[in-house]
């Protein structure tokens, strides 16, 4: 099916990442709000990108992250980490994760990061 899953426990910040990307011409084709929904919706929604949050409740980004690639080895996913999280980014990392951006995000970095994780 294709498209970006955005994964964040506060809809705000998914919803700042989705105006980011849909004006940069790129379609969200869903979002979740935590690690166990998130590998629901990749299973269901086969996303080209996963946008993940890595602190969130009931299942945290890196534990999200394992299970995605241990169901798809090729998946394509970008960390978003707060400042300070340098060790958690590593784990995730990792873990599988192509790259990360951190919050507070700037618009051209989520890009930067976007397309070349899709290339």
């Amino acid at each position: 099916m294709g498209g970006i899953l955005i994964v964040d426990d506060a809809a705000f910040m998914r919803m700042m990442i989705k105006d980011i990307l849909t004006k940069n011409g790129y379609e969200v084709s869903g979002e979740a709000e935590n690690g166990v929904v998130a590998v629901k919706m990749y299973d269901e929604l086969k996303p080209d990108l996963v946008i993940m949050d890595i602190t969130m409740p009931e299942m945290d980004g890196i534990e999200a992250v394992k299970k995605i690639k241990a169901m798809d080895s090729s998946a394509k996913i970008i960390m978003c980490s707060a400042m300070g999280q340098q060790a958690m980014v590593i784990d995730a990392i990792q873990a599988g994760a192509r790259d990360f951006v951190v919050k507070p995000f700037q618009p051209e970095r989520v890009i930067e990061a976007v397309k070349k994780a899709l290339s």
